[in-house]
């Protein structure tokens, strides 16, 4: 028999320290198939990453919260589709208000060396999502 959405939930993973994060990302990360993103993304209004040059979907961590917390509400809480959008449309839940994700940083005073890596990794990334 087939198993129901909520039963073939990916774990999430963590999020990794970025500016920009493509759907085939954004995907690994909330456990949520690239298809369904794009099917949320003409659901809710909302939910409306920009597009590169390429016309490729460019999400930044404040998209991740807001597909996050409908993933959760969905789900788990198990709203409809349009219970979801109610909420938001109503001001009942703005992405605003949404809690951000936590991000794992290095404590820069116990290990320099990791806090270096991590900063040049961070800057790299920078460099390369302005070219």
């Amino acid at each position: 028999m087939h198993k129901h959405a909520s039963e073939r939930i990916k774990p999430q993973l963590a999020v990794p320290d970025k500016l920009f994060y493509k759907i085939g990302e954004v995907s690994k990360i909330t456990g949520v198939e690239s298809y369904v993103l794009r099917y949320w993304q003409t659901e809710f209004p909302f939910l409306n990453p920009r597009k590169n040059k390429s016309g490729q979907r460019v999400y930044v961590r404040k998209d991740l919260e807001v597909i996050l917390m409908v993933k959760k509400m969905l789900y788990q809480e198990r709203y409809t589709i349009e219970g979801v959008r109610k909420r938001f449309e109503d001001g009942i839940l703005t992405p605003a208000e949404i809690k951000p994700i936590q991000e794992a940083k290095p404590e820069i005073g116990k290990n320099p060396a990791e806090a270096i890596a991590f900063f040049r990794k961070r800057l790299k990334q920078i460099a390369d999502s302005i070219k």
